[in-house]
């Protein structure tokens, strides 16, 4: 029996196509500048739709902890109890310990959860690649802005999606080392399902990415039917010290899912079936949530995915294609590594496919396909570069195409700074068709912070009254009442309205009349309108639709 041993070898002998040294200080110096843009920019943004019930899960849950576990509030707020509360959970504890506004804590917390999250694609581009494609794959998750202008705000995606990256990298280095892997591994492989679980039942593709990896070291086993089941049966042995450590994980931050034997199973089958009034945008056609096709989420990846990250995986798929018509049994045993990177980025997105669950926000709940996607991309561009080296009039051209794929994105996200993740490639419109209505735009309404900013700025110098000014906003009240002063009040009575916040999103801001006094908008397109409305007439203060 020849069990598959561990390799740095991806469609290609690996090779170091910088000096070692020089590639290692480029990722130093690249996480160096990232670091840097989130302790610069991480105050800049607004509160998310979710981020106060999330929030306040988090507060529960401490308190249930706090209580001795008698405090059950936790388990009866709304339906926050179906998902995990990691993030929440650490979020609240530092509230209480940290002298800063709360909301910009969570955007840096969130943030530090997707630098994680980067680390562990360099260290997984490294070890199946080398240290240039760790930094190209970085950079590409960098430029892509439903990745970097998330990164704040998407307090509970990009958090899932640093913690499968890390499910993903353990799950490659001990695939490759069945049916004995160290044991260390295993337990760190326990410690990032748990953590992944304590975020979202999502955790299940890491699940199913590792089986399939399982079945497939066993499939490449040589000999007969027995050598193969007895490499199964050593291979899951091997991996059961991982078991209690993630359950014990899953209990400490999702409580529920540890109070009932069948919860968890509650709480996925409750997802594979969510259903909200609510509508999304697919290519200019508005349509209900339940009713979107089956090609929603790969037309969503593909038009938010830089132009340089799509030519990447078209080159990784035919790398993939020339590997498999021309490889042995001993290739694929070289090759097997990279079969969890592929699984983590294709196999959750088949199942969409094929389920087409309600979707909505693009890609947001499928964020965690980006990480596994970068490091194919990086294989791609990668794979690219060697078969250019022979000649220096291709390695320039090749090099002035990658430069500009790269500098056009980066152009784009500079120029919508802090809101990249409204940003789209050039093959769906760029972010001008965004906002034009063709796709998902502001939708987690970014841009009602700096609004507040010009509403106050607008009223400075001006009588106060002796109520405060009533505010309409078309986003959770919170968003804007966060940053708002005491003469100002969040009303739900949007007619009595004196001022009205909207983002541009699905046409919200065409629901109340008034004078436009401001706008946050980029590139000279609005994202979020600021109307006053004191000056309007009963019949003109009505609900427009």
């Amino acid at each position: 029996m020849h069990p598959v041993t561990p390799t740095a070898t991806t469609f290609h002998p690996a090779t170091r196509s910088l000096p070692r040294l020089t590639a290692y200080g480029t990722g130093l110096a690249l996480f160096a500048l990232i670091a840097l843009h989130i302790a610069l920019t991480f105050g800049q943004h607004g509160i998310s739709n979710d981020e106060w019930v999330q929030h306040t899960y988090g507060r529960l849950l401490l308190d249930y902890y706090a209580s001795g576990l008698t405090d059950m509030s936790a388990f009866h707020y709304k339906d926050l109890y179906l998902y995990g509360g990691l993030f929440d959970l650490i979020a609240a504890a530092l509230e209480r310990v940290l002298p800063m506004n709360v909301w910009d804590m969570r955007h840096l917390l969130s943030a530090a959860f997707g630098f994680a999250g980067m680390v562990a694609v360099y260290r997984l581009a490294r070890h199946l690649l080398d240290d240039t494609a760790a930094c190209i794959a970085v950079a590409l998750l960098m430029l892509t802005g439903a990745w970097s202008g998330a990164l704040f705000t998407h307090t509970k995606d990009i958090p899932f999606a640093a913690c499968m990256a890390w499910v993903t990298w353990y799950t490659t280095l001990i695939v490759a080392r069945l049916p004995a892997p160290p044991l260390g591994l295993v337990l760190k492989l326990g410690m990032a399902i748990g953590f992944a679980f304590g975020l979202r039942v999502g955790a299940v593709f890491g699940i199913m990415v590792l089986g399939l990896g399982v079945l497939a070291s066993m499939a490449l086993v040589d000999g007969n039917w027995r050598a193969r089941l007895a490499h199964l049966g050593r291979s899951l042995r091997a991996l059961l010290p991982a078991m209690p450590v993630a359950l014990a994980l899953i209990a400490l931050f999702w409580p529920w899912a540890a109070q009932a034997p069948g919860n968890l199973i509650k709480a996925l089958t409750t997802f594979s079936h969510v259903t909200f009034a609510i509508q999304t945008v697919l290519d200019g056609q508005v349509m209900a949530i339940t009713e979107v096709p089956r090609s929603y989420l790969p037309i969503y990846l593909a038009v938010r995915l830089p132009e340089l990250a799509l030519a990447g995986l078209v080159a990784a798929l035919g790398m993939a294609l020339s590997a498999a018509l021309a490889g042995p049994r001993h290739t694929w045993r070289t090759q097997l590594p990279w079969l969890t990177v592929i699984l983590a980025a294709l196999l959750p997105l088949a199942l969409a496919i094929a389920t087409r669950p309600a979707l909505y926000n693009g890609i947001r709940h499928f964020t965690f396909l980006l990480p596994p996607l970068a490091v194919i991309a990086a294989a791609g561009l990668h794979a690219l570069w060697r078969h250019t080296r022979g000649s220096g009039s291709l390695v320039a051209a090749f090099s002035a195409l990658c430069l500009i794929g790269a500098l056009d994105p980066l152009v784009a996200l500079a120029r919508l700074h802090p809101y990249h993740y409204v940003n789209y490639n050039r093959l769906a419109g760029g972010f001008e068709a965004a906002v034009a209505g063709r796709w998902e735009a502001d939708y987690w309404s970014d841009g009602v912070r700096e609004a507040t900013g010009l509403l106050r700025d607008h009223l400075k110098g001006t009588t106060r009254p002796a109520a405060p000014w009533q505010v309409a906003v078309c986003a959770d009240p919170v968003e804007a009442d966060a940053w708002l002063g005491p003469e100002f009040v969040i009303t739900r009575d949007w007619v009595s309205a004196d001022f009205f916040i909207s983002t541009t999103h699905m046409d919200c801001d065409s629901v109340l009349a008034g004078r436009v006094i401001g706008q946050v908008a980029r590139e000279g397109l609005p994202l979020t309108i600021l109307k006053d409305r004191r000056m309007l007439t009963a019949e003109q203060r009505r609900l427009l639709r």
